[in-house]
């Protein structure tokens, strides 16, 4: 043990120990441990090192067995061990190993050829060309490409892998003997030519292959010759002649040869291969080629970057096939990434830049957003001029969500960080203040400012971007006037305040924009954690600035309605954790003055709806305070509308007592109103006064049918008393009185005018929500069978012609009220789907009414067919309906009504192309001539009353003129057999000729404004909550809920 411990004791410094006689060994004792040592080492090798060994001896063996075509079809790891067989095999017997490579090639074209290997080394190779034509003929092919077998999955990938692995291990030795790639060259070449698909599509797929290797290898060659002319420079230096010199010279010239060898393949290959398959009438193989040639142009810029190749990349913005647009848009876009390329690109931009433009309006979403990408980049590189932008901004309230977010991002790029590159370098955008990029936002939404749907477009568009616009203390800083960097003007004020309430929305989950689709977003727990971080982050910074902004901007009317509802989208826990309900008291006493002090729908909805939210959320004192608040605004109200009642029948002015019933009438929509005798004084003051304004007469009667609606919600139904019910008949046949009345008067009214048309709309909507409140069979057999009412036919009958009076208003008419209040409720829309509902509720007899919708089909534009259209779905899946009796009846009755009008039929026809088939209008123009000669004989059918003639309604879709193809270079023809259309069927946009040519000579951010005039055009609406959402898409909802028996056009409270 000393011993032990003594031997690996560390000795002392100095003189080393004296060798021991045991540490010497012999030679043949030296040989032996060397033999230990190697089994030892084999013994203790890693296992990793030796399977790989095994492995690569196993995978030697199984590719010496295995055929070429064997390995690339199922055994893609054996390719490198392959392909060292066969380099190592050229040098003794060169036409063995050629071919054994053709041969792979014809097998994986998928010919089962009996070609023999002196046949193929004495033949042309036309005439092996053609044979193996005549074998595809025969359908002695095999589509290796094409199939869909699971052991072939890899074919593809496997092949461009030998391929690439062959040039890569051939650089060095048969590259450049001028037989290998040569005949491999031809065959490749001559195969791409031939009608079978299949060929040209392994041969394009080869050829393509080759031209990227022979890159990659010339790139290597090319970074040699670098180094070997700084070598013979440096060399040079110390003496001018000598070996050293000759050798450098020479390794010189052979890399120069080798790379100008290589160029001359490239070249024959893209004349031979890619200059036909381009335009292959195979979009797949199209595709390829255009996105090999923008691997090649990247990567081998001293070759491929120039016009003569560029052009094909510019010929295929036109291609009639979308992959194959945004194959050449991608290629662009990887070229325009490099900054040393755009010195080059300028005569190739000035030719297509225009053709780039229209295609962010073309018809497939993909290549839109890929070529607004590319569009972002031009404007980066500032190789567009700023009157090109001008029908991009058209773009921003596009339906698909992913080409507003593409324009989103060039708008934010372009006019808001312009980030752009000079010849200094990229501005830095991100030291820029919340200010400077807010000033400019404003700077766009001003030409906006008369439309809030397209302010909410564009917010949406631009917001995942602009940092700034979730800046809340910056923008309330602004509001508040607290920032001297910049001055806002009345207008910039409107729109700050509504990018503040969509930004927020948007921050905390909500949609500000109609969805396409409809769902109900869901989010993770993260995404969750991040909306309440959002919400907590504005709640803090509104806090105590909320009363100060409601102060503000109480009389401005544009301003409050999103201010206010602002405060459905804060935590209001937050103001007791932090002591702030001073804040919380002065932020409800405003919005309550502002209920007062505005009589607009929008005002008087977000108050209403922020305090009842406040009554819901909030808990303790500040829940005590918002119901007082809610309680004292219902007492003050009601005494308003007596005081103004009573003030109107003494003969003052019916303004106050209008506004007062438009309040009372959003207070109604959320919550019953108590009161003694208002609808009293409503029945008695419209039916003493009838000469008031059709406006207050309308909201007399939907407040007295929402008081009835309340009232009805309010009884029991298994223990009612008998005074309420007797009350509630009282009103029922009180409001009955009213809306017969009118039914009876309407019809015959001379006064035209919007008020007019609101009142008919109301009548004929809330005599179909009452028929549907009070329907008899409801309530037969229980204790309030007395309320249950059936409408007599005559009654119904007047019902119907009112509603047909609507139906026939013109589409002039309703543009021109598009804007007003509460048209989402008075249309003729609204008008025929609370028809429909009397008939899906069963409440009235279908003999009558259903014929006399149905006849209508087709009549009044788009949204009304729609809405006949989903109605005769449901009732053919009822059974009890003989729906083949109601069509009859229905064109029976259209009939009667087209035969006092038989022009009328030429005239809408003269709408419609009938020369498109002549066969199928055939019956159309028998039924006209018909027509005329009962009426020239006097023979029609005489009803009480003509009807004034019906206009087609609904606009034509917008054509697009589509651009004439042009020959930008010269030499591009398009007359071969194989070549596909290189335009597309559609027009992808253009430059408008109608628009004035002084907005170009205007800023740019003038450009916006003959797009806004075009965006406001559309004619966009408000419905419900949210703001202004577009019309046709509220009424499709309308529809749909309508359908599923879950809609009161007129808000019920019973359901």
């Amino acid at each position: 043990m000393a011993e032990t411990l003594a031997s690996m004791r560390r000795p002392k410094r100095g003189r080393p120990p004296r060798p021991r006689e045991s540490d010497f060994v012999t030679g043949e004792e030296l040989e032996d441990e060397e033999e230990e040592g190697y089994a030892e080492a084999e013994r203790l090798a890693p296992q990793r090192t030796k399977r790989k060994r095994e492995a690569s001896a196993a995978a030697a063996a199984a590719a010496e067995d295995l055929t070429l075509i064997d390995i690339v079809k199922h055994n893609g790891r054996l390719i490198s061990h392959a392909v060292k067989r066969l380099v190592e095999d050229y040098e003794s017997d060169p036409k063995s190993v050629i071919f054994q490579i053709l041969t792979m090639l014809f097998e994986a074209c998928g010919a089962r050829h009996d070609i023999a290997a002196k046949d193929l080394d004495m033949a042309d190779v036309d005439d092996i060309v053609f044979k193996l034509v005549d074998l595809s003929k025969n359908g002695l092919v095999e589509d290796n490409y094409n199939s869909k077998r699971k052991d072939l999955k890899n074919f593809k990938e496997n092949l461009v892998s030998f391929w690439d692995t062959l040039v890569l291990e051939c650089q060095n030795g048969p590259l450049f003997d001028d037989i290998l790639l040569q005949k491999i060259k031809d065959y490749v070449i001559a195969l791409s030519c031939t009608p079978p698909r299949v060929y040209r599509q392994v041969a394009s797929l080869i050829g393509l292959q080759l031209v990227t290797s022979f890159i990659s290898v010339a790139k290597t060659l090319s970074a040699q010759r670098e180094t070997t002319q700084r070598q013979l420079n440096a060399e040079k230096k110390k003496q001018s002649d000598g070996p050293a010199v000759e050798s450098l010279n020479k390794r010189l010239s052979v890399t120069h040869e080798n790379i100008t060898y290589l160029e001359e393949l490239m070249r024959k290959i893209f004349s031979g291969l890619f200059m036909h398959r381009y335009r292959d009438v195979d979009p797949d193989i199209r595709m390829s080629c255009i996105k090999s040639l923008g691997i090649w142009v990247v990567s081998y810029p001293s070759l491929f970057l120039q016009d003569i190749y560029l052009k094909y990349l510019g010929w295929t913005l036109n291609d009639k096939n979308a992959g194959v647009r945004r194959t050449s848009i991608l290629a662009l876009q990887s070229l325009y990434d490099v900054d040393a390329n755009i010195p080059s690109l300028g005569l190739f931009t000035e030719r297509f830049y225009s053709r780039m433009i229209q295609l962010a309006d073309d018809i497939d979403i993909s290549v839109a957003v890929s070529a607004i990408g590319l569009i972002k980049q031009l404007l980066r590189h500032q190789l567009l001029s700023d009157d090109d932008l001008g029908p991009l901004y058209d773009l921003l309230i596009d339906e698909p969500p992913m080409i507003r977010r593409a324009i989103g991002e060039l708008v934010y790029d372009h006019l808001i960080a312009q980030n752009i590159k000079t010849s200094s370098g990229a501005r830095d955008v991100d030291n820029e203040s919340s200010e400077v990029h807010i000033g400019r936002m404003l700077q766009i939404l001003r030409e906006f400012s008369d439309d809030p749907v397209l302010s909410s477009y564009v917010i949406d568009d631009i917001w995942d971007d602009m940092k700034a616009m979730k800046d809340w203390k910056c923008i309330i800083s602004m509001l508040l006037d607290e920032t001297p960097l910049y001055e806002l003007t009345d207008m910039d004020g409107t729109n700050l305040v509504r990018m503040l309430q969509a930004s927020a929305r948007k921050a905390v989950g909500e949609k500000i924009v109609p969805a396409t689709d409809n769902r109900k977003l869901s989010y993770t727990k993260s995404q969750k954690e991040i909306l309440e971080n959002s919400k907590s982050e504005i709640t803090n910074a509104l806090m105590k600035r909320y009363p100060q902004l409601l102060r503000k901007y109480i009389p401005d009317r544009a301003k409050i309605s999103p201010l206010i509802d602002m405060m459905m989208l804060l935590k209001l826990e937050m103001y007791s954790l932090k002591r702030q309900e001073q804040n919380f008291k002065a932020a409800i006493d405003c919005i309550v003055d502002a209920f007062f002090k505005h009589g607009d729908k929008d005002t008087l909805r977000s108050c209403i709806k922020a305090i009842a939210f406040c009554c819901n959320k909030c808990q303790a004192d500040l829940l005590d305070y918002a119901e007082n608040k809610l309680k004292n605004l219902e007492d003050e109200l009601v005494l308003k509308v007596k005081t103004a009642i009573k003030e109107v029948e003494a003969g003052d002015d019916e303004y106050s007592l209008l506004v007062n019933l438009k309040r009372l009438h959003e207070l109604q929509l959320s919550k019953p109103v108590k009161n003694d005798g208002l609808f009293e004084d409503m029945y008695r003051i419209l039916s003493h006064l009838r000469e008031m304004d059709n406006e207050v007469k309308s909201f007399l009667l939907i407040n007295m049918y929402l008081e009835v609606a309340w009232s009805l919600h309010a009884i029991g139904a298994e223990n009612p008393s008998e005074t309420s019910i007797d009350g509630l008949l009282s009103k029922q046949s009180s409001l009955f009185e009213q809306l017969y009345y009118f039914l009876v008067v309407l019809p015959t009214c001379q006064k035209e005018g919007r008020s007019t048309t609101v009142l008919s709309c109301r009548v004929c909507i809330i005599t179909a929500e009452m028929w549907c409140l009070f329907k008899k069979s409801k309530y037969s057999s229980t204790r309030l069978e007395s309320l249950g009412y059936l409408p007599q036919l005559d009654v119904v009958q007047k019902f119907w012609k009112l509603c047909e009076q609507q139906l026939n208003i013109s589409d002039e008419t309703e543009d021109e009220d598009a804007n007003e209040e509460y048209i989402e409720d008075t249309n003729r829309d609204a008008v025929m789907i609370a028809a429909a509902k009397l008939l899906l509720a069963d409440t009235v007899s279908k003999d009558y009414l259903g014929p006399e919708i149905v006849s209508h089909y087709v009549s009044h534009g788009a949204s009304t067919t729609e809405i006949i259209k989903h109605l005769i779905t449901v009732l053919k899946k009822n059974e009890n309906i003989d729906i083949a009796a109601l069509f009859f009846e229905a064109l029976r009755r259209a009939y009667e009504r087209y035969t006092r009008h038989p022009d009328r039929c030429t005239e809408r026809a003269q709408e419609t192309n009938t020369n498109e088939d002549p066969s199928a209008w055939r019956p159309y123009f028998t039924f006209v001539e018909h027509l005329r000669e009962k009426h020239a004989k006097n023979e029609v059918l005489h009803e009480e009353k003509e009807e004034k003639p019906v206009k087609r309604r609904g606009r034509p879709r917008k054509v697009r003129d589509e651009p004439p193809a042009r020959n930008l270079f010269d030499g591009h023809n398009s007359s071969d057999e194989e070549s596909a259309s290189g335009s597309d069927q559609r027009g992808h946009g253009g430059d408008d000729d109608d628009d004035d040519d002084d907005a170009f000579d205007q800023p740019l951010i003038n450009t916006f404004r003959p797009s806004a005039s075009k965006l406001r055009s559309l004619k966009v609406s408000q419905q419900g909550s949210q703001k202004k959402a577009p019309m046709a898409s509220a009424c499709y909802f309308r529809k749909q809920w309508m359908m599923r028996g879950c809609i009161n056009l007129v808000p019920s409270v019973t359901q």
